[in-house]
């Protein structure tokens, strides 16, 4: 009980200065925000095979996601990499209102007693059987073009699919603005034509590889993952947008990152 107090105590201090800095130093990020647009925190679990699994997946289930439901946060997304390098790994995607509700939702957590009871096996494991390897954040503001989050319908019955998580790393910030900018002026709808579902694009604001780009793409499963991007290579309007020498001077984009997600049962996504 003490262990857990002093945890809690620490993260709700830690917290706090992490929201003061963030509403300091942020003020033209959140103001320039769109209308209802989302920020997210896409959070990465590095895992060993065995006891981390089921741990780390109860947490998600039994701690987490109800508590981030309390907090007015969702739907979250909780997915298995099925395709992609260092695996076994676990992504929780968040979405949030704003900025500040990222910045303090490690003191919203530490103050919710319902959440730390449900945590204990996670929060507390110890050294020797630690819960995971490593945890790593990205936060992420909504592109204007695509504020919202938008799940598969089959999400709501638990039904079969897949999700293609892009990272797209650019060497300068005018290339990243750039390929960002050409999402905005044609791809959204190529995504659209080619019968893609879009879940979220979103700016990196804070994480590691910067700068860069997110977005998530949802399927049935990989023969209509492959149908669909053969169609969107082979649209002439993509053939025509790329082809752009406001995009195509330089190599704007010089690093893919592409992983192939399996939802895990707890996820809302």
């Amino acid at each position: 009980m003490e262990r857990r107090q002093f945890i809690a105590a620490s993260l709700a201090a830690s917290a706090l200065t992490v929201a003061q800095n963030a509403s300091a130093q942020t003020p033209a990020v959140a103001s320039s925000a769109a209308p209802g647009r989302e920020f997210y925190q896409l959070r990465r679990y590095s895992l060993k095979s065995g006891p981390q699994l089921k741990l780390t997946e109860s947490y998600f289930g039994d701690a987490l996601i109800p508590a981030l439901g309390r907090m007015g946060m969702g739907p979250i997304g909780a997915f298995k990499v099925e395709i992609g390098p260092q695996t076994p790994a676990y992504y929780l995607l968040i979405p949030g209102s704003s900025i500040e509700a990222h910045a303090t939702l490690e003191l919203r957590l530490a103050q919710d007693a319902v959440f730390m009871k449900a945590a204990e096996p996670f929060w507390n494991a110890t050294a020797a059987a630690p819960a995971f390897q490593r945890m790593e954040s990205t936060l992420l503001a909504a592109f204007e073009g695509w504020p919202k989050l938008t799940p598969p319908a089959s999400s709501a019955t638990k039904g079969k699919r897949i999700f293609q998580l892009r990272i797209y790393e650019s060497p300068s910030n005018l290339d990243h603005q750039r390929k960002v900018e050409m999402f905005h002026s044609g791809e959204f709808e190529l995504f659209k034509n080619a019968g893609f579902h879009p879940v979220f694009f979103g700016d990196a604001q804070i994480g590691p590889l910067l700068p860069n780009l997110h977005y998530m793409l949802s399927f049935s499963g990989l023969a209509e993952l492959d149908a669909q991007w053969d169609v969107f290579r082979d649209d002439p309007a993509w053939k025509k947008l790329s082809a752009n020498p406001h995009y195509s001077f330089d190599n704007i984009v010089d690093n893919i990152t592409n992983l192939i997600l399996s939802p895990l049962e707890c996820s809302q996504i």
